[in-house]
C-alpha cells in the first residue's frame, strides 16, 4: 500500500508556500527512504522543513526545482549527502542541515548568492568547502559538533563584510589565522572545545566583537586562558590588543604605558628566575578554585529518585535532573532574568526545542519519587501554566484552534508561543509525561510544565529537567550550560543589591520582553559563569546502570 502524503497534497490543493513534514519515518519505509514526487513540483514554496526523520538518508536531485525557496531547514535526519542541485535554489536564504550524518558538503553550496544563515552542526565533516567566500551575505555560519581540524581560507575574507557569528564549537580546530581581523561585521565568535594553542591577537581589531569563546582550548599564555574561563570578553580583547604578557607577540604599546612600566619596575625589587612561573601556578590554582568538582559518585539514589518507564524509551527517552539549592529570586528582576535565560537557550542551544527541552519546577512543590512515562494523550491530565486543568489531547487541539486564529489575525503562517511547538508531537501516539508521587503530572514535554510547581519569587530550592528524544549526551550539555548560568544570575544578584518583591505575581510564562532581555545582556559579569552561589548542587541523573551523581560545592 501507497504512503499517503495529505500535507503534500493539501499544500498542492491550497497553493501554500510553507510546508513541514515531521516523524514520517513509517511513510519514508513504504517509500523505500524517498520523499514523494509530488513534493518536488510545489514550485510556489518558500519554506520546506523535513526533520525528525530517521528513515530520510538522501535527497533527490529535483530538489532543485523548488526554485522558490528561502528557507530549507533539513535538521534531524539521517542524510549521508546534499545534491549537487542545490545550487539552482538561487534565492536561498536559510539552509540548515544540522544532526544528520554528513561527511562532506557539495561544492556547489558556495554558489549561493543569498544565503544569509548555514547550520551545518551536528554532523561528521571534517572539512569545509572552499569558496565561502562567494556567499557574501552570509551572516551566520554554525559548524559545531564536526571533525573540522581547520577554517577554510575563504571564510576569513573581507567579501564577507555580513558575517556576524561563527559558531565552530566541538571540533578539532588547531589554528585560527591571523586573517579573522578581515570580519568588520563579526559580533560572536565560538570557538571552545577544540585545540587552540594561541589566540591571535588580531581579533581585537573586530571592533564589532561582543561575544568571545574559547574554553576548553589548552592556551599557552595561562594569564590568558584564565581570562578565557572567566568569560572576560573585554578583558580578552584588551589583553590581546596590548599585545598579550610583556606586548611580546601583539602591537607595540603607548609610550606612556611603557614609561609607566619602567617606573614601577623600578620600584618593586627584582624576581628571581621562578617568579613567573609562580605566578603562573597561582592564577591556576585561582582557575581550579572557580572550578565544580565531582567530589561523590553515589551507588544509591539520592533522596529524590526519578525512574524511567519502558514506555518513555520509544517516545522520549532521554531525561536529566538536576535539584539546585539556594537560588534567590526575591530581588528586583531576578525571576525575569532567570525565565530569559531559559528561554535563550531554547531558542539556541535547544534549537527552538527540537534537540532538547528545559522544565524548571518548585522543589517544595515536587512530591517524589518521581516517573518519567509516555501515555496515550487522552489517559493524563495538567494544570498547564496560567490555565486550567485539562487533559492532553484537549490541550493540544486547543492550542492548535488558538495558532489557527493567530495565523488569521496577523496574516502570517509564522506563530509564538507555546503554539510553536505543536508539530514536536505529531504522529506520536503517546505524550512523553513527568509525574510525582500523587500521580499529577508535572511536565508535559516539549510542550509545558505544570502550574503546580512552577517558579515563583519565594521560590529558593529548584528541580531542572532536560529532556531529549536525540541523545543523552545533549541533555547533559543543556543542563551544564542552565547549572552555569544560574550561577552567573545568581551572583549577579547577591552583587547588585536591589530591593526584594516578595509578590509572586511574575509567575512564570514562556514569554518574555524583549527589553528584559536586552536588561540581561548589560547585566551579564565577567566571571560569573564558574562560580556557584549556593551551599550545593545534586544531580539526579537516569542511565541504563540507574546510577545517581551527587555534585557539592568544594570546601
Amino acid at each position: 500500500m501507497a504512503a499517503q502524503w495529505p500535507e503534500v497534497e493539501r499544500a498542492e490543493t491550497e497553493k501554500r508556500r510553507e510546508l513541514v513534514l515531521q516523524g514520517a519515518d513509517e511513510r519514508l519505509r513504504q517509500c523505500d527512504g524517498r520523499l514523494p514526487a509530488a513534493l518536488f513540483s510545489l514550485s510556489l514554496l518558500n519554506y520546506l522543513e523535513v526533520s525528525g526523520c530517521s528513515e530520510l538518508r538522501e535527497l533527490p536531485a529535483d530538489l532543485g526545482r523548488l526554485q522558490h525557496l528561502q528557507s530549507l531547514i533539513l535538521c534531524r535526519n539521517k542524510l549521508q549527502s546534499l545534491p549537487r542541485s542545490l545550487e539552482r535554489l538561487r534565492g536561498l536564504r536559510v539552509l540548515d542541515v544540522s544532526g544528520n550524518e554528513l561527511e562532506e558538503l557539495p561544492a556547489e553550496l558556495c554558489e549561493l548568492p543569498e544565503l544569509c544563515t548555514l547550520n551545518v552542526s551536528w554532523n561528521r565533516l571534517r572539512e569545509l568547502p572552499p569558496g565561502l567566500e562567494r556567499c557574501p551575505k552570509l551572516a551566520a555560519l554554525n559548524l559545531a559538533r564536526n571533525a573540522v581540524r581547520s577554517l577554510p581560507a575563504g571564510l576569513l575574507s573581507p567579501r564577507l563584510s555580513l558575517l556576524a557569528a561563527i559558531s565552530a564549537a566541538d571540533n578539532h580546530i588547531q589554528e585560527l589565522g591571523p586573517d579573522i581581523r578581515l570580519l568588520p561585521a563579526l559580533k560572536s565568535l565560538d570557538l571552545s572545545d577544540n585545540q587552540l594553542t594561541e589566540i591571535p591577537h588580531e581579533l581585537a581589531d573586530c571592533t564589532k566583537l561582543k561575544d568571545i569563546n574559547f574554553k576548553g582550548n589548552k592556551l599557552k599564555d595561562k594569564r590568558l586562558e584564565k581570562m578565557v574561563n572567566g568569560c572576560q570578553t573585554k578583558s580578552i580583547l584588551e589583553y590581546l590588543r596590548a599585545g598579550g604578557r610583556g606586548g611580546g607577540k601583539g602591537k607595540s604599546k603607548p609610550e606612556n604605558a611603557v614609561k609607566e612600566e619602567k617606573k614601577k619596575k623600578q620600584r618593586k625589587p627584582k624576581r628571581d628566575s621562578g617568579g613567573e612561573e609562580e605566578d603562573d601556578e597561582a592564577e591556576v590554582e585561582d582557575v581550579n578554585k572557580m572550578m565544580l568538582r565531582v567530589l561523590h559518585i553515589s551507588e544509591n539514589p539520592a533522596a529524590l529518585t526519578v525512574s524511567v518507564a519502558a514506555s518513555a524509551k520509544d517516545v522520549r527517552p532521554y531525561i536529566v535532573c538536576c535539584v539546585v539549592r539556594g537560588m534567590n529570586l526575591k530581588p528586583g528582576n531576578a525571576l525575569k532574568r532567570f525565565l530569559t535565560a531559559q528561554t535563550k537557550l531554547h531558542e539556541d542551544m535547544c534549537d527552538k526545542r527540537t534537540l532538547a527541552t528545559i522544565a524548571t519546577h518548585d522543589l517544595q512543590r515536587v512530591k517524589g519519587p518521581l516517573l518519567y512515562d509516555a501515555r496515550p494523550p487522552k489517559e493524563f491530565t495538567i494544570i498547564p501554566l496560567n490555565r486550567k486543568e485539562i487533559n492532553a489531547k484537549e490541550l493540544l487541539r486547543q492550542l492548535k484552534f488558538e495558532a489557527e486564529e493567530q495565523r488569521k489575525q496577523k496574516k502570517r503562517q509564522n506563530v509564538s508561543g507555546l503554539h510553536k511547538y505543536l508539530h514536536l508531537l505529531d504522529g506520536k501516539e503517546n505524550y512523553p509525561c513527568l509525574v510525582d508521587a500523587e500521580n499529577a503530572v508535572i511536565s508535559f514535554p516539549p510542550i509545558t510544565n505544570s502550574d503546580k510547581t512552577k517558579i515563583i519569587k519565594s521560590t529558593r530550592d529548584l528541580l531542572l529537567e532536560v529532556t531529549s528524544s536525540s541523545s543523552l549526551q545533549i541533555c547533559k550539555d543543556v543542563m551544564d550550560a542552565l547549572v552555569a548560568k544560574m550561577a552567573e544570575l545568581n551572583k549577579f544578584t547577591l552583587e547588585n543589591k536591589e530591593e526584594e518583591v516578595t509578590s509572586d505575581s511574575e509567575a512564570q510564562t514562556e514569554e518574555v520582553t524583549a527589553m528584559t532581555t536586552r536588561r540581561l545582556r548589560r547585566a551579564r559579569t565577567r566571571r560569573a559563569a564558574a562560580i556557584l552561589c549556593w551551599s550545593r548542587c545534586e544531580w539526579l541523573m537516569w542511565t541504563e546502570t540507574s546510577k545517581f551523581y551527587t555534585l557539592q560545592k568544594p570546601t
